[in-house]
């Protein structure tokens, strides 16, 4: 069993709200944490609010949960049961205590929405994503995998590159059919299907709505409405473009990345390392999956943006540290030689970050000009511990 880093992370909240919401996708363990959590306490109640049995048991919510006031109860799965939320917010106005409530959810728009106007100062959120490097056995070249089949455990675990397939496959179309109509959201699953390939092709590119809709057949709010709930079950990130007063002409479309590189090749068709080595999408690839192990890493309160201007000077990830002057600047690169353009240089006398790294599949971290460090891939757990920050995960 891989221990969750995210689990200190959630002992942590517990110990200081009242309630926790535990969000991230469906399969990535979210379950398998708080069944975690649950067994080594003794005060703890569990409910998985798809059993009817289970369901059963809050038909009168405010007389069953007062009876457990003293104990941690986990409600799995609670957007089923979305009544749930304004009793939640008077039994704990009634008894601050922390620790009272870990609710789990897949994002559902509607989950996130009557949470927040609910439990408005009583809740704090944690997203559990898929495997992270720092979370798995490394012997030299183990990230391949990870990044080949994605984080989701049983995909990143399944005993061959097939059997990862097939089961990533059956997870969109899972997704597809049965989720996304489960939270409440009424799109033709075929449409959807067809939008989300689509992304798969455009990994990391700005993100063109016209020219998208103009290939579907349908109106640029639609895949705008397609891309919100990808967005919204953690498939999809949005990355925005950074806006700074530099007098620039900057870009203002934002980037858009399939969050797991997994899902991603599943969607291609990239079964193995061959597969993925010759295909075009492989440094984009890279780029995508590098992103998110940052981005999961990173302290909660730094923003996260690309730099573009409209001549093409870019830089793939910024970072912005709110109270500290000096930007951080990330670069990635699929090459065991890393050689950025003359754009990136350029960019950095833009925006002048204090520090800036470039990732790559490296076997040693090394300088390569005056503030400019080349970062192996096995040191991004490293990464901000190095920069005199902890990272979330720490």
């Amino acid at each position: 069993m891989i221990e969750r880093l995210h689990k200190t992370v959630v002992e942590r909240l517990l110990a200081q709200f009242p309630a926790v919401g535990l969000l991230g996708a469906r399969q990535v363990g979210k379950t398998t944490l708080a069944k975690t959590l649950a067994h080594e306490r003794e005060d703890t109640v569990y409910l998985d609010l798809e059993r009817p049995s289970d369901l059963n048991k809050l038909s009168d919510p405010e007389l069953y949960l007062s009876r457990r006031h003293r104990e941690l109860v986990i409600l799995d799965e609670v957007q089923r049961a979305p009544g749930l939320f304004s009793v939640l917010r008077s039994l704990v106005d009634d008894d601050r205590r922390p620790g009272r409530f870990l609710l789990l959810g897949s994002a559902s728009p509607d989950l996130l929405k009557q949470s927040s106007e609910s439990l408005a100062g009583r809740i704090a959120y944690h997203e559990l994503c898929p495997f992270l490097l720092p979370e798995i056995k490394r012997p030299a070249g183990e990230w391949r995998r990870l990044w080949l089949r994605g984080g989701f455990p049983l995909s990143y675990l399944a005993p061959s590159d097939t059997a990862s397939m097939d089961w990533r496959l059956a997870f969109v179309r899972t997704h597809l059919e049965s989720d996304l109509p489960g939270f409440g959201i009424r799109v033709a699953a075929a449409a959807l299907s067809r939008f989300w390939q689509m992304l798969a092709h455009s990994h990391g590119q700005q993100w063109n709505a016209a020219r998208i809709a103009s290939s579907l057949g349908v109106s640029s709010p639609t895949v705008g409405h397609y891309l919100d709930i990808l967005e919204d079950t953690f498939m999809v990130r949005r990355l925005p473009p950074l806006h700074a007063n530099l007098k620039k002409r900057l870009v203002k479309a934002p980037k858009v990345y399939l969050r797991d590189s997994g899902l991603l090749h599943a969607l291609l068709g990239l079964t193995d390392e061959d597969d993925l080595h010759g295909h075009p999408v492989a440094g984009a690839s890279f780029e995508g999956w590098a992103l998110e192990q940052v981005l999961a890493q990173k302290p909660p309160s730094w923003r996260p943006s690309f730099y573009r201007t409209a001549t093409g000077v870019e830089i793939d990830l910024v970072l912005e540290r709110p109270g500290r002057e000096g930007l951080l600047a990330v670069e990635f690169k699929y090459s065991l030689a890393p050689q950025p353009a003359k754009g990136f240089w350029q960019a950095l006398e833009d925006i002048k970050p204090a520090h800036s790294w470039i990732i790559a599949p490296v076997k040693e971290r090394y300088p390569l000009r005056k503030n400019v460090e080349v970062i192996p891939v096995g040191d991004l757990d490293q990464l901000f511990r190095r920069s005199g920050v902890v990272g979330r995960m720490r």
